[in-house]
């Protein structure tokens, strides 16, 4: 519009003005614009579809509408000998319909951002919901799976006892069983609340569950600790933190496919514990690191992607601790490593 106005002025100002101005001239472009004289009477107007020239009520209320929008470009034209103002004149100009258009855009994005913001909050709410239920489900064999093993035994010193044989262990069996029913009954009902830490023997800990793991593993997985018998006192949930150990070495014992060395060891570093869990399994690829602790996440075919997961929650959420991969070689092993705080 400045353009065109300076065009204009020349075209006043020159007798001859050159072929720029008048190709300026021509080029009005799509703004409507109103030329008034200094008593803003109209002297031209362009850019105005289905407004006669003759209607001039229709002319001067665009006008007036015209002027709110941008201010207007003088254009004036003085005599160079006496200085005497001989053309004075304003050109109005309103925004273009492009422009006018271009206004909405940001609410139109907006609205676009929102309805993906949607799109994105319905899809995390949508996996959310399949891992919930993944979870479940997973929880749900995993508790028919830690009740069936002390429950088929149970069930097979009855049927003995039923039989009319009852063979001078099977009181203290039974007795191990109901206690080790009790101790799940305690996990599963631990999950989902604020465990009780109590300041304990993590050494002593580890130690019987490794043993307990030992009397129902293979004759062919060598188990080895390497720890001082020395006691190790750190606030912890002793039933929780046994079923994380349990989680892990069942774990590379799934790895060795039934043969093979778990070395269970503990390293101290100032305050703080560090319990690792090696196996010479098939080792786990680095680009998974990352995943084998999400709930539902398994290499195995029957797996059901829990044990890690919960492992995870029990030393993170409930203790307050790290537990990680801290290296895995390719047809070397994995070894895990749980961090600990301990008391001062």
């Amino acid at each position: 519009m400045e353009l065109w106005a300076m065009a204009q002025k020349d075209f006043i100002e020159n007798k001859k003005p050159n072929n720029l101005t008048f190709e300026v001239l021509q080029q009005t472009g799509i703004n409507p614009m109103f030329q008034v004289n200094a008593n803003d009477k109209i002297i031209d107007f362009k850019n105005f579809e289905g407004v006669l020239e003759s209607d001039s009520i229709k002319l001067y209320d665009n006008l007036e509408k015209i002027k709110k929008e941008n201010n207007p470009i003088i254009i004036q034209y003085r005599d160079s000998i006496s200085g005497k103002l001989l053309v004075n004149q304003k050109l109005y100009y309103g925004d273009s319909i492009l422009l006018k258009k271009l206004q909405y855009y940001p609410l139109a994005l907006f609205l676009i951002i929102m309805l993906f913001g949607l799109l994105l909050y319905f899809i995390f709410k949508t996996n959310k919901i399949s891992e919930q239920n993944r979870l479940w489900a997973a929880m749900a064999k995993e508790t028919a799976h830690q009740i069936g093993t002390p429950l088929s035994s149970l069930i097979g010193w009855t049927t003995l006892m039923k039989e009319g044989r009852k063979p001078e262990v099977s009181i203290s069996e039974m007795e191990k069983d109901i206690d080790r029913l009790k101790i799940i009954t305690e996990r599963f009902s631990k999950i989902g609340s604020d465990p009780v830490l109590e300041f304990q023997n993590v050494t002593s800990i580890i130690k019987e569950t490794v043993l307990y793991i030992q009397k129902r593993s293979s004759n062919l997985i060598v188990f080895k600790t390497l720890m001082t018998n020395e006691s190790i006192i750190a606030p912890v949930n002793s039933q929780l933190l046994s079923w994380a150990l349990e989680n892990l070495i069942k774990n590379g014992v799934d790895a060795m496919k039934g043969e093979g060395q778990i070395i269970i060891s503990i390293d101290l570093k100032d305050k703080s514990l560090m319990i690792l869990v090696k196996d010479n399994g098939e080792g786990i690829k680095p680009e998974i690191f990352n995943k084998v602790f999400n709930p539902g996440f398994t290499t195995k075919k029957r797996g059901w992607g829990l044990g890690l997961s919960l492992a995870k929650r029990i030393i993170n959420d409930y203790h307050g601790g790290k537990i990680y991969i801290k290296n895995s070689f390719p047809e070397k092993g994995t070894t895990f490593a749980i961090e600990l705080q301990i008391a001062s």
